[in-house]
């Protein structure tokens, strides 16, 4: 009898660890503030992929918060497997503390940015005050709302938009690209700390004339169901910024939990066909040429520039614009 137990004691320890095998390692995915909707339409479609390639079950924890918070967080020892950013300085930060490959780029396609966007304007019904192009954002009369650039990779591209076009208009003139992108600051009545927290004050809350975000946030708040009744206006200026979105494998997490595979299968599935044509319906602008031929005419004509063909590298951009006491800091402390 006593051998009998334990034989059954030792199939039933088999067959755990067989259940275990089948159970693969959760991933954490670290991302921006309103990507919400986003991954919760691709994560289940890469657990269905993963559970048919491997036979594995997979659990996929997700984190969103403004990117700069994300990174201080996994600096401060949150175990990140992939983060999914929408800016390049917020895991420039992570590779120079050692916990992502300084050659982070070059790991998948497109300087490992599967999508990208640009900012545009949200204007309430009937645009009553004829907000066309960054210009009119300056104007007295007209009052913003956009996350805090020290928080939110979202805000630093709507600072960065301001710039770049104030540095066109103004030939290089430093000073006047301050004293405009100054105004716009001074324009603000809201700076909460992520994307999410602006639309809240400009669509719940009613403040502002206009509520600065990515174009595909703009698009997915003026169509979506619960702010169609607002009849807000979308208004996509003639020349904005390029906003891309990197990806990252958090190199020393996934080598502490085993994970490198899946969190690198994880990305990569980001610029599937599958995946890309899925991103279009939450109005990303996506690389895939098959994919972005079919939905080219969904999109506003916009010149887009390249933040670092102007300003030079994104280091430099740190340096110069976004680091303590740098020009965003001066900008803001002129805020009344």
């Amino acid at each position: 009898m006593l051998k009998k137990a334990v034989l059954l004691t030792a199939a039933a320890a088999t067959l755990l660890t067989g259940a275990a095998h089948a159970q693969d390692k959760p991933i954490l995915n670290a991302s921006y503030d309103v990507a919400r909707e986003v991954f919760a339409a691709i994560n289940p479609k890469f657990q269905a992929q993963w559970k048919a390639q491997t036979g594995q079950d997979l659990k996929i924890d997700q984190s969103f918060a403004g990117t700069s918070r994300q990174a201080q967080d996994i600096i401060q020892g949150k175990k990140v497997d992939t983060v999914t950013f929408n800016q390049v300085t917020d895991i420039d930060i992570l590779a120079k503390r050692g916990l992502v490959n300084k050659d982070w780029q070059k790991a998948f396609p497109n300087n490992s940015s599967p999508y990208y966007s640009t900012i545009a304007f949200l204007v309430r019904k009937g645009n009553p005050k004829n907000i066309k192009t960054w210009d009119d954002l300056v104007r007295s009369d007209v009052k913003v709302v956009f996350p805090n650039p020290k928080t939110s990779g979202n805000a630093r591209y709507t600072y960065l938009g301001a710039w770049l076009y104030a540095n066109e208009k103004f030939k290089g003139d430093e000073a006047k690209s301050k004293e405009f992108v100054g105004k716009l600051l001074r324009n603000v009545v809201n700076f909460p700390t992520g994307g999410r927290g602006a639309t809240v004050a400009f669509a719940q809350n009613n403040q502002g004339d206009a509520l600065l975000t990515f174009e595909s946030e703009v698009i997915n708040i003026a169509r979506g169901d619960e702010f169609k009744a607002a009849g807000f206006e979308i208004v996509v200026p003639p020349v904005s910024v390029l906003a891309e979105f990197p990806v990252a494998v958090v190199d020393k997490v996934v080598d502490e939990k085993g994970t490198r595979k899946v969190a690198t299968a994880y990305l990569n599935y980001e610029y599937s066909r599958e995946i890309q044509l899925l991103l279009t319906t939450f109005h990303y602008r996506v690389h895939h040429p098959d994919v972005a031929k079919v939905v080219a005419d969904r999109y506003a004509k916009v010149r887009l520039i390249d933040p670092t063909k102007v300003l030079g590298s994104w280091d430099d951009i740190q340096a110069k614009h976004f680091a303590g006491g740098a020009i965003l800091d001066q900008l803001l402390g002129q805020r009344p």
